[in-house]
């Protein structure tokens, strides 16, 4: 698979990553299944998708667990980013970012992970009442102790904390410049796909032009745009899907040209529709790596395949022209 590299440190992964996430939260829990994560992580190891994108708070626990079982085999294969700052409750989620706490989450990720260094550290969400240049030095702490090589921040809860003026990432910008004069930021995790291109407004630009790495969550669009959900299938009461004004059956019905149009050019290509997808996120400058999230191991081959897909002017010029998705965010 091709190599890029993550931020200043030059830290180098397949083009493709790994996303976690649906195996312990989120997404169907009817279908998952701890033997076929592991089966899935192999797989996306030997197809070259070496950065494993995971967060304690996924299971909650659980997923880190599920990955210490292939570190503990692979590990000299593996680039493991993890989260910390968000614990999990009964029925809600709120934000920790006391510099104790987070060198003690660190401290129990390595454990759960089975490592003595965790390649990107990520902070999942800023505690609003915990300066943040507090928790950055406490992150930063840990990669003077060895036990972290490089830092990163999550900036995909953007849509829920947006104010109605400025845009989606002007606040997340600004966050980054303060943790900027602590310690540096080695990549960035944001939303970005064909149907949610507002990280290439300005969160992609600051990110290049200061050399740090875009880490594209959801460029499947939660699965949409691999053409594989039909409108009005339903979603079961845990996944996120089931409350998302995207996944309505009519939203879902409204947006199918958007799948269509990425289905005309993966025919010309002999790919799939997720392929082309995730070749149009890779396009967008080498920088960004897009980090599909998959519990089966056949997508998690499907999509390190979309590296071998090289788009045309012709292919990105008729993308870009594909219909804005329809359906709110807010």
């Amino acid at each position: 698979m091709e190599r890029r590299t993550i931020g200043a440190t030059a830290l180098e992964v397949g083009a493709i990553g790994l996303g976690c996430m649906p195996m312990h939260w989120a997404y169907t829990a009817s279908q998952q299944s701890g033997e076929t994560a592991l089966r899935t992580v192999h797989a996306a190891l030997d197809a070259g998708a070496s950065l494993l994108d995971t967060a304690d708070m996924y299971g909650p626990f659980t997923n880190e667990l599920l990955l210490g079982r292939v570190l503990r085999e692979r590990r000299s294969e593996a680039f493991v980013s993890t989260k910390c700052g968000l614990l999990v409750g009964e029925q809600h989620i709120v934000a920790n970012g006391r510099p104790g706490y987070v060198k003690r989450a660190c401290d129990a990720s390595l454990r759960r992970l089975q490592t003595d260094v965790i390649d990107l550290y990520q902070l999942h969400r800023p505690d609003p009442e915990v300066p943040v240049e507090e928790t950055w030095g406490a992150m930063a702490d840990l990669v003077a102790a060895g036990k972290v090589r490089a830092l990163g921040w999550c900036a995909i809860g953007a849509r829920t904390r947006r104010r109605f003026s400025g845009g989606l990432y002007d606040a997340t910008i600004r966050q980054l410049e303060r943790v900027q004069q602590v310690f540096p930021v080695s990549c960035v995790q944001a939303e970005l796909s064909v149907w949610s291109r507002e990280a290439l407004d300005a969160l992609a630009p600051w990110c290049a032009s200061r050399g740090v790495g875009l880490l594209a969550a959801m460029p499947l669009g939660n699965g949409f745009l691999s053409g594989t959900l039909t409108p009005g299938q339903g979603f079961e009461p845990e996944d996120i899907r089931a409350r998302h004004p995207r996944f309505t059956a009519e939203m879902m019905a409204a947006n199918q040209p958007i799948v269509a149009g990425l289905r005309r050019v993966a025919d010309r290509h002999g790919a799939t529709a997720a392929q082309i997808a995730l070749a149009w996120v890779l396009a967008q400058g080498r920088h960004v790596i897009p980090i599909p999230g998959t519990k089966k191991a056949r997508w998690a081959v499907e999509n390190a395949g979309a590296t071998e897909v090289r788009l045309s002017e012709k292919d990105l010029e008729e993308i870009g022209e594909l219909p804005r998705a329809l359906g709110s965010w807010y």
